[in-house]
């Protein structure tokens, strides 16, 4: 009897094609939805900019580019410039030429997994022009940001430089604004915060800044940490920055200075308080500052020095806003001609007399183990007042 033959069985070979075909058909839809999104990013840019433009503020790019593929966006801004128009109390009031900066490549990142939070990176210098010339000039190291939120209502925003260089141009010579080796600015929509009253947090944190074009005292450098909370805010809606700060002065904004201290050697101070806007944009409130150290700035001030060699009014403007060199002068006369010799006695002992002046401000506190003293810092119409003494003049901000 013949042996049962037994045919051969038919091989199912579509199994083994069906994963590369799920793999080319995945990397087609991954394709297309890259191209789609790469597609979105002129349009979006373009309509954040318009948005921008209306509020005085006009971004360009030389040259665009679009890369990344397949997992993030890369967009490349060659040559971007901003034209600023109406975004200081002067340029509104007086309808001043706008600034124009120019800066240099501009790199922004967004992984494909993540659309809503932006990284960027910004290529140093930043040249501002006035009526086509520079007028000051700012460099870095490395600068970068990230913004969480676009292109809807951002929910924070960073910023961080390392060996920022400030510097003004007077024909052709550059004279030193603000130094430091490190900056950060953080802000962020508060914790159950409204929609359509949002309170910003805000942390400015400074390492070894100096700022010899406001005040001789901050020649020497200085670290700073400032927390701050912003009420009064409407919306984020685009609008120049005038018309911002009077809307919050409509509605009673103020900024809560939460936390703050700076350091500057031996100098310690902390403070705390509120700060809002008088009804011509100046700065009014008060701060409640604890401070230590102050007899070792007092030489840095220069005024024994000013007084024996003559006050420059300049100069006098930066320590002692509101203060004629004519009655300081007049002042030393009368002392001579009542008793003479007076008027050099005091010149010849005036920072001894400042640390008295300020030994007797407030009441006596510790501060980090330290004896100090605590005062009120206050603000009125603009003006900086510690104690009695005025130190200084802010510029209206509308």
């Amino acid at each position: 009897m013949a042996a049962a033959t037994t045919p051969p069985s038919k091989h199912r070979l579509w199994p083994i094609f069906v994963m590369p075909a799920l793999v080319v058909v995945a990397a087609i839809a991954w394709s297309a939805f890259w191209f789609y999104s790469a597609s979105q990013v002129d349009r979006t840019v373009d309509a954040w900019r318009a948005r921008e433009a209306a509020s005085g503020r006009i971004y360009d790019c030389a040259k665009r580019t679009v890369a990344g593929f397949p997992f993030r966006l890369e967009v490349h801004c060659l040559d971007a410039t901003v034209e600023l128009r109406s975004q200081t109390a002067d340029q509104a009031a007086a309808q001043a030429p706008p600034v124009t900066a120019r800066l240099g490549d501009i790199f922004v990142i967004s992984q494909i997994y993540t659309p809503r939070l932006l990284i960027a990176e910004f290529k140093a210098p930043a040249t501002l022009y006035r009526l086509g010339q520079p007028v000051m000039v700012v460099n870095w190291k490395t600068a970068r940001s990230s913004i969480v939120g676009l292109p809807g209502t951002p929910q924070s925003a960073d910023l961080v430089f390392d060996d920022p260089v400030v510097d003004r141009v007077d024909a052709s010579v550059q004279t030193p604004v603000a130094r430091a080796s490190h900056v950060e600015l953080h802000g962020r929509i508060a914790e159950n915060s409204k929609p359509d009253h949002p309170t910003i947090e805000t942390v400015l944190e400074l390492t070894g800044a100096t700022l010899p074009d406001i005040h001789p005292v901050l020649t020497k450098p200085f670290d700073a940490d400032v927390r701050a909370m912003l009420h009064g805010l409407k919306d984020f809606t685009p609008k120049p920055w005038p018309v911002r700060f009077r809307e919050l002065q409509a509605v009673g904004g103020r900024v809560e200075i939460m936390q703050s201290r700076i350091q500057q050697g031996d100098l310690i101070a902390i403070a705390a308080g509120s700060l809002g806007l008088t009804a011509d944009g100046h700065l009014d409130g008060e701060l409640h500052m604890t401070a230590t150290g102050f007899e070792a700035i007092i030489p840095a001030l220069g005024i024994q020095q000013m007084l024996e060699e003559g006050v420059p009014q300049g100069t006098l403007d930066k320590v002692a806003p509101g203060v004629k060199t004519e009655d300081i002068n007049n002042l030393f006369g009368a002392l001579d001609r009542a008793i003479p010799g007076l008027g050099k006695a005091v010149r010849e002992n005036a920072n001894a007399g400042v640390t008295a002046g300020l030994a007797a401000i407030g009441q006596e506190a510790t501060l980090e183990g330290r004896k100090a003293r605590s005062f009120p810092l206050r603000f009125v119409d603009g003006a900086v007042f510690i104690g009695p003494l005025k130190v200084a003049q802010t510029p209206p901000l509308f």
